[in-house]
């Protein structure tokens, strides 16, 4: 053992690698590793020798080349997903590399070069599966020149068409032959370089053939130690032992009986596959299926015995088992397969004992002679009976099949617990199409085999390859290896000192016996040869890397011939499907002449491709033509991608969960001014207050005055607010212009800011402090409007100097009033003596309990000695009740009682639904003694004070109409209202919100967008279409749009709180405006608050909505450009290859005269009525197109015409009204009613069968019209696709023309719904009802069984709980049942009052 440090070069460069050994290496280790240094390797040892470490010891020695910010990468690959982990693990455990782990389960497949970026940029050490770098490779994510080092473990696989032979091929060779010094290091690393099968002889020649392939493909000479005793040194080798048995059949009797009888049952399983409700490739598929079935039954009896052959049938009927991972199965399909296992069992089972008291294990002889088991079956478990002395057995047995694996884990676990304690386990690798078991699943036996609650496991291939189990100490091969390579591989599992190789072989079998030989021969034999050949420099390979291929110039990414058929099918898979057809390429061969058509779907630009050739390449040439022109039109993307993957992609970036973000917060700059003293010019507007209620105080006129004139459509407000007692109407209108002097300014700014302090907070303990903050002389920018009580329409001084009163409470000052007026009255009072019309109409405070009242007179004939009787129906003296209450002595006993209100409250009275009533509080009138009174404001009258209690609505109001005025002049005109409407959300709790004109903007931005997008792409899909179109009117998009046009600053989404109402004139730190400019419009921001992404989008969409109803389109479209989606309505002619003649195809009389309308190009109408299944070549496209841009015509005219129609319905009617009316069940009824399914073009057995069963059902439906939902029946989606494309072509027909879409569809689609009509979803009606009765809703509960949707739905109704489970051909259609029949149960809680 030793460590070395040194510094070589790398070729290619004179980059240093530093040679960085982990300590305590072994020597072979060691001389592996400096031989790794120098040139590309492969280290051929045996499995447990430490392969890994050295290619770790590589990766150290690159490390200063690999970290970040360097560009380079190392590439780690694996050959099997398992392994990703465990050698990602080693290479971060024993390096400070950043390591990442690749693998299809992760959706690799689906990356776009920008993920691939950040991949190489965040990690050092990729460890991956290979087919992920080749593909990477193929289309130019990863660069070869990018990769520093590149590991292949259990390289041997580098045969053929394995992804490790094509990288080398198609990428490394190729840049070796193009002299490109800037090529990765290539270490590999193997137990075997031999894999074939087959060899046909075990000399030396015929090892170094296969040994030399290898060497040449990686570039690399193999290393390997001398002998096996310099490995055995330091890993124990397992003693091969070779155990025969001899081979007893199962009875003749016994096995032709079971024979015939399971090809009986398959005869008639057959003949249910001919019934009308299974498609013809269905059929197919089933028998085919059923024919496998039956040949792993016939495996299993033979090599196996009968008992084992049931246990296979029996693990087939489990409905949790997913057994065969054949695709997606029909509820059918699965029926029979399962119900062919069922009867297999019975077979079976007849050939039983009856009776408890039989078992497998109760006399192992006699049930071999039987045929229950084999004698092969009956060496292996003496064989691991031999070993019941063996301390913490770990024994590893391999099978070929996986069947073999499930069955035999079964027999252990009757047998050997009850015999040994041991408990056995499977693993069953991811290739087969039996019984896949997940990984967790895999790694958990694995795990517990470590720990030992299991001591034994039945594996097939899997775990020969590299998988780290170095507990075992015993390996039985049940079946022979196929290859040295997976010899040498499965005895090397054996890593415990003094383990066992077991070889299970028929006596007799001379070949097998021979194979066995020759396989523990071979490890000296190849080790010999790589070391006698050592000194032989690589050969150039001549192979597949002078392909032909095509390559994109701009990234370098290329398509293979070999590549090529797989790629065209991945484009394919990636083109718009449904429930019926799979888009799929078809091939027209004909080898003799040499000649190929490829035909692809009907959604593909490019319909035919045409290629000659090599008879044998026909298939591949076509495809990479194919490629090239795909390229060429843009449906492959420069990476060799298809295009939807890049759109996909860019979409999940933009989209993503809804954002909470802080925005700012605007303010009216019309409201908002310096506070300077200075002379001022004020434009005034009267506010008028008018009662639709009958109140004892009355209203006071109020005069707004402000610094900048309002705009033209301001001169004149009016709205209503609802106040405790009904509706307030409030009518603004100008008055002209005033100009008040700095001290009325201050005068004016001091009474409003009393007044509204003592409304707000209801107390006066900081008066005065407030007062500061609003005495004006800080030039800043603040809320800069007067509210003043008015007589007339002139502003009354004498209210407004009220208050002054506290500076003029002098009693000289009264002298005039005292002589003139009141007869010398006066009182005693917290000021000293006041005039009694002084008390009158005033505000006060009484100081002993803090409450503010509203002196409206006198009580004549009461004073402090009067009764005051009490609510317990007790009386005492006023004077009495003050010294028991509050410890107060009245001094002025004898002094007239004041009547008093308490002071009203500011509320939120834009609320909607708010809560009226016309009774007074109890307590709201007092009797209050003069002495105990502080005069705040005086003279004040009680309707100015009930007056100013409402302003701050109004003035939020106010404010809210000037935000939208703002907001729509930085665009363009529309009505202010609108505007208003769509920037309050429905979180404003106010009667007018967005979402009518949000559903109204949607569907016209969706409209616009849609139209935009099939003009302008017009060889694009529809898949590609809904993507853009997805990209454009996302919630991100539009969030982000209006964020950049400022549009969050305008949004109301909270509901007015008076609470937080800044009373104008305060100059307080805390009401800083900042200036700012928006389209050189000037505007006030103060603050910030988070609003939600989709909050802003919501709002975006309703401007649309908002610029549509009070405009035109023009106006809608124009706000949209100015947001930055480019739309526009130009006739753009709908060009398209369409050679055929409609008439063979369509019966157009009947269509012409069904719609009302003559198509000038009939084609449209047979694209509009092809389904994808209907491939023929003379139809190049089917209806999705049209469909597509049907859709959002329909969608648009429908809410348009609901919008207009009803133009007082609700927000959430109109929402509800949309839905029920566009809904794809809803189309399927009108498709119904006028039998459109007749003239369908479709060639899927499925689909017919789907119509048939909905003619069916429709017609027990009732005529009345439905949304949709009503019924409980899953209608074909086509049925309702067919009614947009038929839009979609009479609006392309006409020269997009939307007045004739409408003409001609509302009669296939009345009676339309109408608000009298509809019906609430189940979905939303139950969510409801559940919040408005605060029950308790749970998640609901769905599964997938054979097929079929089954949803729970569960309501906890205080206590009493509700139920139901559903089933459906879809989860959706499924949870509505199940909430109709969950709501209907509901129902007969609630009384028929409510």
């Amino acid at each position: 053992m030793g460590k070395l440090r040194m510094g070589m070069a790398i070729d290619g460069g004179n980059q240093q690698v530093i040679a960085d050994p982990v300590p305590y290496v072994r020597s072979y280790q060691l001389e592996a590793f400096e031989k790794a240094l120098k040139q590309n390797t492969v280290v051929f040892l045996e499995t447990g020798s430490g392969k890994t470490l050295i290619a770790i010891m590589l990766l150290r020695s690159y490390a200063h080349l690999l970290r970040k910010p360097s560009p380079f990468v190392a590439v780690f690959l694996v050959p099997t997903v398992v392994l990703v982990t465990q050698q990602a693990e080693a290479v971060a455990e024993l390096t400070d590399l950043k390591v990442g782990k690749y693998y299809g389960e992760l959706g690799v497949d689906y990356w776009d070069a920008a993920t691939w970026k950040v991949q190489k940029d965040e990690n050092e050490v990729l460890v991956m599966t290979p087919q992920i770098l080749l593909d990477a490779l193929r289309h130019s994510f990863l660069k070869l020149n990018q990769i520093k080092i590149l590991i292949f473990d259990e390289c041997h696989n580098a045969r053929g068409k394995h992804p490790y032979a094509r990288i080398m091929m198609e990428f490394y060779h190729r840049e070796l032959s193009s002299k490109n010094l800037l090529l990765p290091r290539v270490f590999g690393m193997t137990a075997s370089p031999i894999k074939a099968k087959g060899l046909s002889s075990s000399s030396g020649s015929a090892y170094w053939k296969q040994i030399s392939e290898l060497e040449n493909l990686m570039n690399a000479k193999i290393y390997t130690c001398d002998s096996d005793s310099v490995i055995a040194q330091y890993v124990p080798f397992a003693t091969p032992i070779v155990k025969t048995y001899k081979k007893v059949d199962v009875p003749y009797v016994a096995f032709d009986c079971i024979k015939q009888d399971l090809y009986k049952l398959i005869g008639k399983h057959d003949v249910s596959l001919n019934g009308p409700s299974i498609s013809i490739p269905a059929s197919k598929s089933t028998q085919k299926r059923l024919h496998k079935l039956l040949s792993m039954f016939m495996y299993c009896l033979e090599e196996l015995g009968i008992w084992l052959a049931m246990k296979a049938a029996e693990v087939l009927l489990h409905e949790e088992d997913e057994i065969f991972s054949w695709g997606k199965l029909d509820v059918s399909d699965k029926a029979i397969l399962r119900a062919f296992s069922l009867d297999a069992v019975k077979v079976f089972s007849a050939f039983f004992p009856d009776g408890p008291k039989w078992s497998i294990g109760s006399d192992l002889i006699a049930n071999m002679k039987d045929g229950y088991i084999t004698s092969k079956i009956m060496c292996l478990v003496e064989t691991l009976l031999e070993y019941r002395k063996v301390k913490e057995l770990r024994c590893i047995v391999f099978v070929e099949r996986i069947v073999s694996a499930i069955v035999i884990c079964n027999l252990l676990n009757e047998l050997l617990p009850g015999l040994s304690g041991w408990r056995t386990g499977y693993t069953a690798g991811n290739n087969s199409r039996f019984q896949n078991q997940s990984r967790k699943e895999q790694n958990e036996i694995v795990d517990k085999f470590r720990k030992g609650s299991v001591n034994i496991i039945i594996a097939t291939s899997m775990l020969e390859e590299g998988l780290d189990v170095q507990s075992c100490n015993l390996v039985i091969r049940f079946d022979p290896s196929a290859t040295v390579c997976s010899f040498i591989q499965s005895r090397g599992r054996a890593r415990m000192q003094d383990s066992d190789f077991v070889l299970m072989v028929e006596s007799g079998n001379m070949s097998a016996l021979a194979q066995v030989k020759k396989y523990l021969a071979s490890g000296t034999i190849i080790r010999s040869e790589c070391l006698s050949h050592s000194p032989l420099p690589c050969e150039p390979h001549g192979g597949m890397h002078r392909e032909p291929f095509y390559e994109v110039e701009s990234t370098g990414a290329i398509v293979t011939l070999s590549s090529s058929v797989s790629l065209v099918y991945f484009y394919c898979s990636r083109l718009p499907s449904d429930g019926y057809f799979k888009p799929y390429p078809r091939w027209d061969i004909c080898e003799e002449l040499g000649f190929c058509t490829l035909l692809l779907p009907n959604s593909c630009p490019i319909q035919k491709v045409e290629a000659e050739g090599d008879g044998k390449l026909l298939k591949q040439l076509a495809c990479l033509k194919a490629c090239k022109l795909l390229h060429q039109v843009g449906e492959l993307t420069d990476n060799l991608v298809p295009k939807i993957l890049e759109e996909e992609a860019d979409t999940q970036e933009f989209g993503g969960k809804c954002s909470v973000d802080e925005h700012p917060k605007y303010f009216p700059p019309e409201l908002i001014n310096s506070c300077g003293n200075r002379d001022t010019i004020y434009h005034c507007y009267f506010i008028e207050l008018k009662q639709s209620f009958q109140y004892s105080v009355q209203l006071q006129e109020i005069m707004l005055a402000v610094p900048t004139r309002l705009g033209f459509d301001l001169e004149t407000i009016d709205f209503d607010l609802d106040v405790d007692r009904g509706k307030l109407l409030v009518h603004t209108r100008y008055r002209g212009q005033i100009i008040l002097t700095s001290e009325q300014i201050a005068l004016c700014r001091r009474f409003q800011a009393v007044l509204f302090r003592i409304l707000l907070d209801h107390h006066v303990n900081n008066l005065q402090v407030h007062l500061g903050l609003y005495s004006g002389g800080k030039d800043c920018a603040a809320f800069d409007y007067l509210l003043l009580p008015c007589v007339e329409y002139h502003v009354d001084w004498k209210l407004v100097s009220a208050v002054q009163f506290l500076n003029n409470i002098s009693f000289d000052k009264q002298v005039d009033c005292i002589q003139t007026k009141c007869l010398g009255r006066y009182l005693h009072t917290k000021n000293g003596l006041v005039c009694i019309c002084m008390l009158e109409n005033s505000l006060v405070c009484t100081p002993h309990n803090g409450s503010l009242y509203c002196i409206t007179g006198t009580l004549a004939g009461y004073d402090g000695n009067s009764n005051l009787e009490l609510r317990d129906g007790s009386v005492l003296s006023y004077k009495s009740y003050f010294k028991k209450r509050h410890g107060i002595n009245l001094r002025f006993e004898g002094q007239i009682l004041l009547k008093g209100r308490r002071i009203f409250s500011i509320q939120n009275c834009l609320q909607r639904c708010r809560t009226q009533t016309t009774k007074e509080p109890s307590n709201s009138s007092v009797e209050l003694p003069p002495e105990l009174c502080s005069i705040i404001m005086s003279p004040v009258p009680i309707s100015t004070v009930y007056s100013f209690s409402f302003l701050p609505s109004i003035m939020h109001r106010i404010e809210s109409l000037l935000m939208a005025s703002n907001l729509r002049s930085i665009h363009a005109d529309s009505s202010m209202e609108n505007v208003l409407e769509a920037i309050t959300t429905k979180k404003c709790q106010e009667k007018i919100h967005l979402e009518s004109l949000e559903t109204l903007g949607d569907s016209f931005l969706k409209y616009a967008v849609s139209q935009q997008l099939f003009k302008t792409y017009q060889n694009h899909h529809e898949g590609l279409l809904s993507i853009k179109r997805q990209k454009i009117v996302s919630n991100a998009n539009l969030c982000k749009l209006g964020c950049a046009q400022n549009i969050a600053g305008f949004i109301r989404s909270e509901p007015f709180d008076p609470k937080t109402w800044i009373v104008p004139g305060s100059t307080s730190a805390e009401h800083k405006f900042k200036e700012e400019f928006l389209s050189s419009k000037k505007v006030y921001s103060w603050g910030s608050r988070k609003l939600k992404s989709k909050t802003i989008a919501d709002v975006v969409e309703a401007l649309i909505g908002a610029f549509l109803s009070a405009g035109s389109e023009i106006a809608a479209l124009s706000f949209m450009v100015w947001l930055g989606i480019d739309v526009d309505f130009a006739n753009v002619p709908y060009t398209r290859n369409f050679p055929v003649n409609p008439e063979i195809h369509v019966n157009i009389k009947y269509f012409e005269s069904l719609l009302k309308y003559r198509f000038s190009d009939v084609s449209l109408l047979v694209e509009a009525l092809t389904h994808g299944s209907y491939m023929l070549p003379d139809i190049p496209r089917c209806y999705q197109r049209l469909e597509f841009l049907g859709d959002a015509v329909l969608d648009y005219l429908i809410t348009t015409d609901l919008y207009n129609r009803y133009p007082g319905l609700s927000p959430g009617l109109l929402t509800d009204l949309r839905s029920a009316s566009t809904n794809n069940d809803f189309y399927a009824q009108s498709a119904l009613k006028v039998a459109l399914y007749k003239h369908i073009l479709y060639a899927s057995q499925d689909l017919h069968r789907h119509i048939v069963d909905s003619i069916h059902n429709f017609e027990q439906l009732s005529s009345v019209s439905t949304s949709g939902w009503e019924s409980e029946i899953s209608f074909p989606k086509v049925l309702g696709d067919v009614i947009e494309s038929l839009a979609g072509a009479i609006f392309v027909d006409s020269g997009y023309n939307m007045e004739i879409v409408m003409q001609c569809l509302r009669p296939l689609l009345d009676p339309m719904i109408t608000p009298d009509t509809l019906t609430l979803h189940p979905v939303r009606e139950l969510t409801e009802l559940c919040q408005n009765k605060h029950y308790i809703i749970k998640k609901p509960v769905v599964s997938l069984q054979n097929g079929v949707s089954y949803v729970t739905v569960e309501v906890d109704a205080n206590g009493s709980v509700h139920k139901n489970s559903s089933s459906a051909a879809d989860k959706k259609k499924a949870k509505l049942i199940a909430c109709k029949n969950v709501l209907n149960s509901l129902k007969g809680l609630i009384p028929c009052t409510e």
